[in-house]
Parts: C-alpha cells; structure tokens; sequence
C-alpha cells in the first residue's frame, strides 16, 4: 500500500523587520498545516535578510543560541499544529563561533536533531565564510515521525557527496533549505541556466539515489547594503522532484506562495528495484574521491 506525506513548502520575500518575518511564517507554516500538511518546510535563513551580502561585524548580532528564542517559537507551532517542521537559523555556538544550522522539531515540539551547512561558500554577494565555520555533525539523516530526514542547506546542494551519504545512511527524503537568486547585470540566457543547473543538479541527486527532493528557496528582491551590487533577486521555484527526477510541483519565480504538495514514501523501494545503483556501486574503485584532485 502506498504511504502518502503530504509535505508543506514556505516560500516566501523577507525584510529588515525579524519579528514581522517570523509571525509571518508563522502564519504560512499554518496555513500549510491547515491544508494537511504533515511536514513543513522553510526557507534558508528565514528569520532575516539574506546579511551575507555583505562583510560586516555587527551582522553577528543576528545569531543566536540553539535552544534560543527561535528555537522555542517554533518548537511551539510545531507542538500545537502536530507537525514536523524544518527551520533553517544562524547559530552563535559561543563567542567567535557561528554556524548556518537547520533544526527539525518533531510534531512533539521537541527538537529531532540539527543539521550545520557543510559547504560553505565565498562569492561576490554571497560572503558566507566571514559568518559561517563549517558543520562539524557531519551528514546525518534526521529520524522524526514522518519518516527520516536527510536535510542539507543550500551550498550542499551542488555537492553529489553530500546526497550520497545521506541516502546511503537512510534518508526517506532530501531536504534543501536554500537561498539563491540573481545579480541584475547577468543577461536573461544566464539566468536562465543558473536557475535551471540548480534544479537539474538536484534533480539528478533524486535519480541517483532514488529519494524524493524538496528544494525550498526565498523569494523577492533584497537591497545588498554597501550598494556595490544592485543586491540579490531571489528566484523561488522551490519544487519538488520524484525519485526519478519528475517535477512534483514547482512554485513561482516571483511570488510568495505556500505549497503543500503529496509525496510518495514508498515510490522509492520501486524506484530502486528497476534502477538498482546502489547494487552496482564500485566502491573498491572510488579511493580517488578522497583527494582534493586527481590530475
């Protein structure tokens, strides 16, 4: 018989007002959960403006302890509307030391298991490593009542390792909280193909490993503060894919919208006996990928 999750995305424009941001996703998070929703899903970093467009020290004034504040909010709307809910927060560990964290509250309210972003990137707009240190929980799906989790967050999603491990530990699904968009000067053709490698190399972590993918990303325009970009246009286009790569469902690359989309739990095994990678996997030839190159 098949078992059916039906998955809620939030995707959704965020602005300088942290606690309006977050009664507003408290309020998307509901709507989902209203629809049925049994898992829901936000976006990276979504207490705040995407900060990491620019390099500057009072910006760590926006992280916080884990358990904090933030925890506690939304270990209480998942609590009260029974739902797993995947958050995505910027973690001051101690003085000095940072990290990009997911945390998964179970429909209990109590905290499932936390995630710290592996790949941390370092590009124009993009100046991650001046906040983040790397995750040191290495890749651990997360158990919940929906099922196991293999959450990453965004940067990790290019990363095919990063995928494999998870679902070779177990993961039902994949999980991406995830903020990308684009600089305004690239021409039309460009976006174009970045927004269509980030949905394809996700796509192809779905076939390779025969596990459903949610990708959820932020929406909207945000203003780069030191004005030497003209800031960052969010695409959107959170979806999610099947396990052979079949867009589900896929959101607007312009509007807020709250998704609730149904997912097969069992389509997997099925995937898996037809396509039977993990089978044919030639792990006493794969010493090379442990090397930073192989020339």
């Amino acid at each position: 018989m098949e078992k059916i999750l039906k998955v809620g995305l939030v995707q959704q424009s965020v602005g300088a007002d942290v606690e309006a941001n977050k009664k507003k996703l408290v309020a998307n998070i509901t709507e989902c959960a209203k629809r049925g929703a049994r898992l829901v899903v936000m976006q990276e970093l979504h207490n705040t403006p995407y900060f990491c467009q620019v390099e500057s020290v009072e910006n760590f004034d926006l992280a916080e302890p884990i358990p904090g504040a933030s925890t506690e909010l939304y270990s209480a709307v998942a609590k009260q509307l029974n739902i797993v809910l995947v958050t995505s927060l910027f973690e001051k560990r101690a003085t000095g030391l940072y990290h990009n964290t997911a945390v998964v509250f179970d429909a209990d309210g109590t905290i499932a298991g936390t995630y710290r972003k592996m790949h941390i990137p370092d590009d124009p707009a993009y100046y991650e490593k001046f906040y983040f240190t790397p995750g040191d929980l290495g890749f651990e799906p997360i158990k919940t009542s929906v099922g196991t989790l293999g959450v990453l967050v965004c940067w990790d999603q290019w990363y095919p390792e990063a995928a494999r491990i998870m679902a070779m530990k177990g993961a039902d699904m994949l999980i991406y909280p995830t903020a990308i968009g684009w600089e305004s000067t690239d021409t039309q053709d460009e976006k174009n193909r970045q927004r269509d490698a980030w949905i394809i190399s996700q796509r192809g972590h779905a076939v390779a490993n025969g596990l459903p993918v949610i990708s959820v990303n932020r929406v909207g325009w945000e203003k780069d503060p030191s004005e030497a970009t003209n800031g960052i246009q969010f695409w959107g286009s959170s979806f999610v894919a099947g396990p052979q790569g079949e867009i589900i469902r896929q959101a607007s690359s312009e509007n807020e919208e709250n998704m609730v989309v149904e997912v097969s739990l069992t389509r997997s095994e099925d995937v898996r006996r037809i396509w039977p990678f993990f089978r044919d996997r030639r792990i006493d030839a794969y010493t090379d990928i442990l090397k930073r190159f192989c020339k």
